[in-house]
């Protein structure tokens, strides 16, 4: 099968095509023809080496997204048969023609959706939803505040919030993408790049923050939320590390907290592919959630699409095709 493997750590120009034998489902995986996979800030990192407990990245096929159609089930199996249209997340090995992935990791592709649409839902979905909902407990009638607003993670965010009854403000770096943030459903959108978006918002308070920017955000996070607010991070673009004043997070009872979906156990992206399947599924099915689709990359063509992930001038998501 074609696929697409991390020659080196490196720049975008180590993603090669190669032949590799077609795996083979384990008892308690299926065997995906792929059709899309989806492109995400992770697969950047894993490709450059930079990925945490990644280790030697060398020959491994990317990839934590995909879309395809069973091919054939492992001997425990039982939900899924040969035929069945499904997305699912994986630890690696979306890039690729064909893909083995737990079953338990799997949904049905939406009606209506394209394989492409349906390939760039599970990572970020996956990880709003982990982020947003469950760590930092946002509920209807609080407001959200997410950085990166035109990124797949947050276009995402925005419309599942907005969908389940939350204010949403975003931040974003030129009027395009803040236009895109304020159609998704955010009710304003601060371009970071002509105004400092803490002194914008500060009127407003926030009662949960998605971050993937970090560095000198967080400060700036912490004086924007409100009593008992959650701030979350997902990713430090700008740098890990800040200062803060702890008896401000004490006196306000505000919570620091975050996560990284790769390394976590199949049986806790088993629980959480059950959740999202309840609760985000239904609003798929309802039209209250849009697939925000940039450009499809034909999956020779990955280089280049990591290359357009890196300039940060997509707005939604980059799919590579099979």
């Amino acid at each position: 099968m074609n696929a697409i493997v991390i020659s080196q750590p490196g720049g975008a120009e180590v993603l090669q095509l190669r032949q590799l034998p077609r795996p083979a489902p384990a008892a308690h995986e299926v065997l995906i023809r792929v059709q899309a996979a989806g492109l995400n800030r992770p697969d950047v990192l894993l490709r450059q080496g930079k990925y945490g407990g990644a280790g030697d990245v060398t020959g491994l096929v990317p990839g934590l997204e995909l879309a395809g159609l069973v091919e054939a089930c492992g001997a425990d199996v039982t939900r899924w048969q040969p035929g069945d249209a499904v997305c699912a997340l994986l630890t690696a090995g979306a890039y690729a023609e064909y893909a083995v992935v737990d079953a338990r990791h799997c949904l049905p592709v939406p009606p209506g959706w394209t394989m492409p649409q349906a390939a760039s839902l599970p990572e970020t979905v996956f990880t709003v939803w982990h982020n947003v909902f469950q760590r930092g407990q946002l509920r209807p009638g609080e407001t959200l505040l997410v950085h990166g607003g035109s990124s797949g993670i947050g276009s995402t965010a925005i419309q599942l919030a907005a969908a389940l009854g939350s204010p949403v403000f975003a931040t974003a770096g030129s009027p395009a993408k803040c236009q895109a943030c304020e159609q998704l459903g955010a009710t304003r959108c601060i371009n970071y790049r002509e105004e400092d978006f803490e002194a914008a918002l500060r009127e407003t308070g926030f009662d949960v923050i998605l971050d993937m920017i970090g560095g000198d955000y967080i400060p700036k996070n912490l004086n924007l939320l409100r009593e008992d607010g959650r701030l979350v991070f997902i990713n430090a673009m700008r740098g890990a590390k800040a200062e803060f004043n702890a008896l401000e997070i004490m006196r306000r009872r505000l919570t620091i907290t975050g996560s990284t979906l790769r390394p976590r156990s199949a049986d806790f992206k088993a629980a959480l592919t059950a959740e999202v399947e309840k609760h985000v599924w239904p609003l798929l099915a309802q039209g209250k959630f849009q697939p925000v689709i940039y450009r499809t990359f034909p999956l020779a063509q990955a280089a280049a699409a990591h290359q357009l992930m890196e300039s940060s001038e997509h707005i939604g998501k980059i799919v590579l095709t099979c």
